[in-house]
């Protein structure tokens, strides 16, 4: 018999087959995406990931851009970026966007690649279990593909201030971020089952089934001890929360968006004067410098995807009354978007670190980090937390058991 997966959304059941190239298998309940079948074998697969962690190096450790005026030249690289923001005090700031824009994506590339190589040698590293929950647990955190667009927006801002130059580091975090969206498809589940595939895994399925593992995705009965039989890790009947910490998170997040929606997000010193810019403020400039396209994604990134994250969930928790599939099947689909734009909201907080050091031209310009930045890298994280901790398949659960009443009933 084929492995089993079970949809992480609606608790669905399938047999595990193969797509095809390039195809990909969806849940026929709830419509999510449960995995694809790319064209490159596995050891292609090694070769790209270690390619992915040498364009890393290139993006990280090169100048992203040179900036002069007056005979003032700036070296810009994220790295130098983070460590002005901590020598001038902005520690928060500086250790929020270095975990997200840095050592999140460096571990998770690392990770990665490190398993694949054990898989494609045929042999496992002992601490495998423990090496994909790490990997599970940093993915969604690794925004390298956010600072991308954020150095563009930062160089469309920066341009009228200074000369810029372009610089290696630039190129390298454009080639990274579709780089890694394509190494992101191999998340811990997808390991876990090509180990499966390759007969290093014991097989989802084979010890029965009535409990899912969270963290490898293996069907099974429900184990005596608690612990996932093939990964050992701690099983329970719902590995998300309740209603009530997400209603806290949701709550926490709307506190933090207020401040950081009216205070200043940055502060500007220059020969002419000094200024604050809020989060709407930096939209309405780069609507007025002519660049309405970039203006258009920091509104909707910044204004609109935390709104609509903060409006999505709590209808999703108000609205517990399920009337039939197709209710619920749109459900999914709306958490589902807010699983997917949660880390775009970092954007404007990577904006304001990269101009921090792009603008650093003692006597002449000098740009700080006001505090809405801060609060507004708390509603990110907030959100996203309260998505994780939200469970789509309460809805599909409330469901189920009213048909199986209304069979009882008709019986």
């Amino acid at each position: 018999m084929a492995p089993l997966i079970a949809c992480p959304h609606c608790d669905t059941l399938h047999q595990r087959l193969d797509p095809g190239s390039r195809g990909l298998a969806a849940c026929r309940c709830c419509g999510t995406v449960l995995y694809r079948r790319g064209w490159f074998s596995l050891r292609q697969w090694v070769a790209f990931g270690w390619a992915t962690l040498i364009v890393f190096a290139v993006a990280q450790g090169f100048p992203i851009a040179q900036l002069s005026v007056q005979g003032l030249d700036v070296s810009l690289t994220f790295w130098s970026a983070l460590r002005l923001c901590w020598d001038r005090g902005y520690y928060g700031v500086s250790v929020m966007t270095g975990l997200v824009g840095f050592w999140f994506p460096l571990v998770q590339i690392a990770l990665t690649v490190w398993v694949m190589q054990a898989l494609a040698a045929r042999r496992l590293p002992p601490d495998l279990a423990r090496i994909l929950r790490l990997l599970q647990r940093l993915t969604p955190w690794s925004m390298a593909p956010v600072l991308v667009l954020a150095l563009l927006v930062a160089i469309v801002k920066v341009a009228g201030m200074a000369q810029l130059q372009a610089g290696p580091g630039l190129v390298g975090f454009f080639v990274l971020s579709f780089m890694m969206s394509g190494l992101g498809r191999w998340d811990a589940h997808a390991l876990w089952r090509e180990a499966e595939d390759a007969g290093m895994a014991s097989i989802s399925g084979a010890h029965g089934r009535g409990a899912v593992c969270a963290a490898c995705g293996c069907v099974q009965a429900q184990p005596a001890s608690g612990h996932c039989l093939r990964c050992g890790a701690a099983m329970r009947h719902r590995r998300h929360g309740h209603d009530l910490e997400v209603w806290a998170l949701v709550l926490a997040a709307v506190i933090f968006y207020i401040p950081a929606n009216t205070l200043p997000v940055m502060r500007v010193q220059t020969l002419l004067g000094s200024s604050s810019h809020t989060i709407l403020g930096g939209v309405v400039e780069l609507w007025q410098m002519g660049s309405w396209d970039l203006a258009v994604i920091v509104f909707v990134a910044s204004v609109l995807v935390p709104v609509t994250k903060l409006l999505a969930l709590s209808f999703l928790l108000l609205r517990k009354h399920v009337d039939d599939s197709r209710t619920q099947q749109q459900r999914t689909r709306l958490f589902t978007v807010v699983e997917f734009i949660g880390q775009w909201s970092m954007l404007d907080v990577f904006v304001v670190v990269l101009m921090t050091a792009m603008a650093n031209f003692p006597g002449l310009s000098r740009i700080d980090v006001g505090p809405a930045a801060l609060n507004f890298g708390a509603v990110v994280v907030l959100t996203m937390w309260a998505a994780m901790r939200y469970d789509p398949r309460r809805g599909w659960d409330r469901l189920r058991l009213a048909r199986q009443a209304e069979d009882s009933h008709a019986r």
